[in-house]
C-alpha cells in the first residue's frame, strides 16, 4: 500500500522537452542508461535529496528481452526494451512508449567491449521478475517527507540506509551493481597513492579507483560520470536551427 501511493503521480508535471519514442528508439544502444525525470511522490523526495533534475533510470536492452507473440509483432517503441526497478514492483521490462511524456537523458558508456556490455545486459535481463521485500516500512515512509530538512552531507546515505532490500528498489542501485561487475567504473573515489616523495615521485601522482558501493549510487551519478557520455537525440539527426518556426517570427 504504502509503495502504491509513492508511486502515484503528482499534478502539474509539465515536461520542457518531452521524449520522443521513435528518436529515442533510433538513437539508444544496447547498455546505455536512460535517465527520467520522474513525476511521482518518491520522485519528489529522490530530486530532492540528490539535488538532481533526474529521479529514474533505466538500462536500455534492445532486444535481449524474450519476448511473447504479441509482443514481438508490436513496434520497437511498444516491445519491452528497457529494465527498471519500481518500488512494489521490482525488476520488469517496460517500453520506450512509458516515458513519452517525460524529460530524459540518455548516458552512454564510453569504451565498453562487447563482452562486458553483453555482461552487464545479461545481468539485468536475469534479475527480471525479482520482488524486493517491502517489510521495511519505516525505509520507505522517509519519502513522503517532500523537503525533509536533511544536511546535504547526509542526503546521499539517507537514499542507501535501512534494511538494504527495500532501498535497492531505487532503480539506479540495481545499474551501478550491473557495472560493478565488470568493473567499469560510475564515479569512484580516487586517493592518491603514497611515493617515495610527494612531489616528483610519478609513483605518487598516480590514481588508485575504488569502486563505490553500488547501493550509494543515484541517477544523477549517470550524469555527472566523466565515463559516461551525454547523447541528445536531436542533435544526432542533422539538426538546424535555421529550420526552426518561431511563433514571433514573421516572413522569411
Amino acid at each position: 500500500m504504502v509503495a502504491t501511493r509513492l508511486q502515484q503521480q503528482t499534478s502539474g508535471y509539465e515536461p520542457y522537452t518531452p521524449s520522443d519514442p521513435e528518436t529515442l528508439a533510433r538513437t539508444l544502444r544496447p547498455g546505455d542508461v536512460l535517465l527520467i525525470e520522474g513525476n511521482q511522490k518518491v520522485s519528489a523526495a529522490i530530486k530532492y535529496l540528490t539535488q538532481s533534475t533526474w529521479s529514474h533510470a533505466a538500462l536500455f536492452v534492445g532486444d535481449e528481452i524474450p519476448l511473447t507473440l504479441d509482443q514481438a509483432t508490436r513496434p520497437a517503441t511498444d516491445r519491452p526494451q528497457l529494465i527498471e526497478v519500481n518500488l512494489g514492483e521490482g525488476c520488469v521490462a517496460v517500453p520506450l512508449s512509458k516515458y513519452r511524456t517525460y524529460n530524459t537523458r540518455i548516458c552512454r558508456p564510453l569504451g565498453l567491449t562487447p563482452d562486458d556490455r553483453d555482461a552487464v545486459i545479461a545481468f539485468m535481463v536475469s534479475r527480471l521478475g525479482l520482488k524486493y521485500d517491502t517489510k521495511n516500512i519505516l525505509d520507505m515512509l522517509r519519502y513522503f517527507l517532500p523537503t525533509p530538512p536533511i544536511p546535504v552531507r547526509w542526503r546521499r546515505r539517507m537514499i542507501a540506509f535501512g534494511s538494504g532490500d527495500p532501498t535497492r528498489a531505487i532503480c539506479s542501485t540495481l545499474i551501478a551493481e550491473a557495472f560493478e561487475q565488470i568493473r567499469y567504473p560510475i564515479l569512484p573515489q580516487v586517493e592518491r597513492a603514497p611515493g617515495e616523495t610527494a612531489a616528483s615521485s610519478p609513483y605518487s601522482r598516480e590514481e588508485i579507483l575504488h569502486i563505490r558501493h553500488h547501493s550509494l549510487y543515484t541517477p544523477r551519478d549517470f550524469d555527472l560520470s566523466p565515463y559516461f557520455e551525454i547523447v541528445k537525440p536531436t542533435l544526432k539527426y542533422g539538426f538546424d536551427y535555421k529550420r526552426l518556426e518561431w511563433a514571433d517570427r514573421e516572413g522569411p
